[in-house]
């Protein structure tokens, strides 16, 4: 797997989508891979961990043998990235039910404010090779 960090997303949810193509665009070292929450490559991967991927209703990260959901996955994200984005990791001094539930309250409302597809988005053929499943 050459040591890439794998993020899980909900591959119907247009803020999801975004978000992959906003982080591949600033992944200069090329750390991360993606893969559908939706995938049975996602099954597999995180039933492991007792992670229900069908549920679609996290982010997750996973980094070699962990695994991080909803905002620590995003700021651990977040820490990898080109540019000021990094500096956004200093919010993991805020107590996770704090920021976990800014995020619940996002994904609750993610489909109502951002829409959703009919299926899962399909990377360009330069992109394909960050996708798995």
């Amino acid at each position: 797997m050459n040591g890439n960090d794998i993020i899980f997303f909900d591959g119907l949810c247009n803020l999801c989508n975004r978000a992959v193509q906003f982080t591949i665009e600033r992944d200069k070292s090329n750390v991360f891979r993606f893969a559908s929450l939706q995938s049975d490559y996602a099954n597999q991967k995180l039933k492991p961990f007792n992670i229900e991927p069908s549920e679609g209703n996290s982010f997750v990260l996973l980094e070699g043998e962990k695994v991080y959901q909803r905002s620590t996955a995003a700021l651990r994200v977040a820490r990898k990235l080109t540019g000021l984005w990094p500096l956004l990791y200093g919010f993991i001094v805020v107590p996770p039910f704090i920021r976990d539930g800014v995020y619940s309250y996002i994904a609750k409302n993610r489909y109502n404010w951002f829409g959703k597809q009919e299926s899962c988005w399909v990377p360009t053929p330069g992109l394909k090779s960050k996708f798995l499943g």
